[in-house]
């Protein structure tokens, strides 16, 4: 499937920049500007935008303090380092 390009011709549904609220510029789309395209990328790249994780229990529904993997399963057989030589 080929991608089109915009026809500079056609007008375009308004939008508003997510870091400026200003209408949005067909280049730098969905931002105002190079500007705002360079904020919003650097608040990625930094974490800003990441969700909070809750670390209070696991899948099982087991605190994440719960006890070890080797413990949790009555079969469960311990795993043995390999011996440096």
């Amino acid at each position: 499937m080929a991608r089109s390009t915009p026809d500079p011709d056609k007008p375009q549904a308004a939008g508003k920049c997510p870091i400026c609220g200003a209408p949005t510029e067909q280049q730098y789309r969905p931002f105002c500007s190079r500007r705002c395209a360079d904020v919003d990328l650097s608040r990625w790249l930094r974490g800003a935008y990441a969700i909070p994780v809750e670390d209070d229990s696991d899948e099982d529904g087991e605190s994440a303090g719960g006890p070890a993997p080797s413990d949790s399963h009555p079969d469960a057989v311990p795993v043995r380092k390999r011996e440096d030589r």
